[in-house]
């Protein structure tokens, strides 16, 4: 038995970039509390969701992988606690400017970057604005706690970047998430559809899945006409793509779920579905028109 305990948590934020990081640090004490391994902070957490808008001034919230504030922070508090800890943050590389994420290793350890690969642009999510397209691959980390694979939010969407993280040996898929209201659309509610969509993934790749969103009202700084609503529904998934744990729209949430990775192992081996794979007849994936020849 390799038992492991997911922890997914949810929190609204603030300008105030300090005070953000110290409601993370409470979150994810509370679920070290709870005996979780594998802590999931949310999405670019150190900020308000700064992408609802195209304003140059949100370049200077970006830093180094080692002038992070929160890096440098949650390797402490990985360290001490002993857990692993991916962080999400807004990286400048040189001239250019990525959506990110650290992964901490239960030692303090920084093992090494992912860059978000599929960047969205839409109203209030102009993200295209601030972020190159990531550059790193998809990636998977040997962790104190088992390989974690993670990418960040849009890339959830998408189910060849989980299909390549497992065959890289992923036995868990993170996915921090900032996601909300449509602005040119109202009345619509994508959580069910986002959850159902990843619950998807866990279930096609038979691996659990973790999602932690952002929740609360936030306004652009230049024009508080725009105004995004997050909608939280944080959740833990399975290997069999079942919600094991779920938040509603409340705010400093912390969810937990334990797993054995050797009855998941033997369960996806039970299933064949890596074994009968044919990539030989999966060109059209690797095409944008879908042309096979």
């Amino acid at each position: 038995m390799r038992n492991v305990t997911l922890a997914a948590t949810q929190m609204s934020c603030s300008w105030d970039k300090e005070d953000n990081i110290a409601k993370a640090e409470e979150l994810v004490r509370d679920a070290a509390g709870r005996g979780a391994n594998v802590i999931l902070i949310q999405e670019l957490f150190e900020t308000p969701y700064f992408c609802i808008e195209q304003a140059h001034k949100h370049f200077a919230l970006a830093s180094t992988v080692e002038e992070n504030t929160a890096i440098r922070h949650f390797s402490s508090v990985a360290r001490e606690l002993g857990v692993v800890l991916p962080v999400s943050f807004f990286e400048r590389a040189g001239q250019s400017y990525f959506n990110s994420l650290a992964m901490i290793d239960a030692d303090g350890t920084v093992m090494g970057i992912y860059r978000k690969s599929h960047i969205p642009n839409d109203v209030a999510y102009q993200e295209k604005q601030f972020f190159s397209p990531g550059d790193t691959g998809f990636k998977v980390w040997d962790t104190a706690f088992g390989r974690v694979g993670a990418a960040i939010c849009w890339d959830q969407w998408f189910p060849e970047a989980a299909r390549c993280m497992v065959l890289q040996g992923a036995e868990m898929l993170l996915y921090p998430t900032a996601i909300g209201s449509e602005p040119t659309r109202p009345d619509a509610d994508c959580i069910p559809h986002w959850q159902t969509v990843m619950r998807g993934h866990a279930g096609a790749n038979l691996v659990p899945v973790v999602a932690s969103n952002r929740v609360g009202e936030e306004v652009a700084t230049e024009d508080d006409k725009l105004r995004m609503a997050f909608f939280g529904g944080s959740f833990i998934a399975d290997q069999f793509g079942q919600k094991v744990a779920e938040a509603e729209r409340e705010d400093g949430v912390v969810l937990t779920a334990e797993f054995d990775l050797d009855a998941v192992a033997e369960t996806r081996r039970y299933w064949g579905v890596f074994r009968d794979r044919r990539p030989d007849l999966y060109g059209a994936i690797c095409t944008y028109d879908g042309r096979t020849g």
